[in-house]
């Protein structure tokens, strides 16, 4: 079975650039909650801080981006070692 690279970088996508928007969304409302993911992705994507909502936006789309990168990439990577293909 081959995996389709350009499906997978757009689920990947909205699944890992939702998570952050999520967090951000739940961390506005509750302080507390996912710091350490947040600061996590903070130290991972350039100019992204834990601060208000623009900032979870741009987290967002920094989490999309890498989503579909990395998406893609695994499914190209598994179409490549995929013996059946």
């Amino acid at each position: 079975m081959k995996l389709n690279p350009k499906a997978l970088a757009i689920t990947c996508a909205i699944l890992w650039g939702g998570a952050v928007f999520l967090v951000a969304l739940l961390h506005r409302f509750w302080p507390s909650y996912g710091v350490d993911f947040l600061n996590l992705a903070s130290s991972i994507y350039p100019g992204y801080h834990v601060a208000g909502m623009r900032m979870g936006l741009v987290g967002t789309c920094y989490g999309a981006l890498d989503g579909a990168v990395c998406g893609y990439a695994f499914g190209w990577v598994y179409n490549r070692f995929n013996r059946e293909a």
